[in-house]
């Protein structure tokens, strides 16, 4: 009787194992093809349209700020100042940037989106039989069963759906955001030739930071889901975290949000004012 109840419990445990590996393979397909759905976003051809738009613009912008850059250039040239050697470099990264800011932010959302996709597979495929338990979660147990039970597992079951549901969101909107941060990218390309390259990094960055984010909360998320059966307070530690990480990001320079770039106003303000000084002459 010993040994049947012993394969007993050793069955039943490996059942509940496999579901709670299956519920969290759901969750990370869910998830994942959510992101998914931002990268189709692009290949919708009414997108393609409006991506298309924003590239013309992008070159109108570049050739404009080409023309500017050259009349600048010979202002400076008439007081000894000029760079012939600036002027073609800056050129060379204006067309690098005109040429690629329609193209580089999809690929890389899609690449992030592929990593997630992989390493949530793994991590599921990762989930096992616990075999010893620590005092701290014998404890945290017997609270839970003993004191707490009902009121601790609403609030348990509140906090899990506040990370789900802020992630969720988060990821429903990515592509979205996506498409307008390369509409917003084409305004930058009037300055790249004349050397101001402030905004165009401050999009890169924001550019670098959704795909970062749409990487780490997604795999945070099933992190903690797998650890929240063995160790629910740290998986739901780890679930809270994942709707931090625009927040922590923007703090390592990785801002998520659009800012106003001050510096770029004041040089397009300065060189309309050496345009307009040229052309009276």
């Amino acid at each position: 009787m010993f040994l049947l109840d012993f394969s007993v419990d050793q069955l039943m445990d490996m059942l509940l194992d496999w579901i709670y590996q299956q519920i969290v393979k759901v969750i990370g397909d869910f998830f994942g093809t959510l992101n998914q759905m931002g990268v189709d976003l692009f290949s919708q051809p009414w997108i393609g349209q409006i991506v298309a738009l924003f590239s013309n613009i992008g070159w109108v912008l570049f050739a404009t700020g080409f023309v500017v850059a050259v009349f600048e250039f010979a202002i400076e040239w008439q007081s000894g100042r000029g760079d012939p050697r600036s002027l073609a470099l800056n050129t060379l990264k204006g067309f690098f940037a005109v040429s690629l800011f329609t193209i580089l932010p999809v690929k890389l959302y899609e690449l992030s989106i592929t990593m997630q996709g992989g390493m949530n597979s793994d991590m599921t495929s990762m989930i096992q039989v616990d075999k010893v338990k620590s005092y701290m979660d014998i404890a945290l147990e017997f609270v839970t069963m003993k004191e707490f039970g009902p009121l601790l597992a609403i609030i348990i079951i509140i906090m899990m759906a506040y990370a789900v549901v802020k992630v969720f969101l988060a990821s429903l909107k990515r592509g979205g955001i996506l498409l307008i941060q390369i509409a917003i990218g084409s305004l930058y390309m009037f300055s790249v030739p004349r050397g101001y390259t402030d905004g165009l990094i401050m999009w890169m960055k924001q550019v670098i930071a959704l795909c970062l984010t749409s990487f780490l909360q997604s795999t945070m998320l099933i992190a903690g889901l797998i650890l929240f059966k063995d160790a629910w307070l740290l998986g739901l530690g780890v679930m809270l975290a994942a709707g931090e990480i625009p927040r922590i990001a923007g703090n390592f320079g990785l801002e998520t949000a659009t800012r106003p770039n001050v510096n770029m106003v004041i040089n397009t303000a300065q060189s309309a004012v050496h345009l307009v000084k040229m052309v009276a002459k």
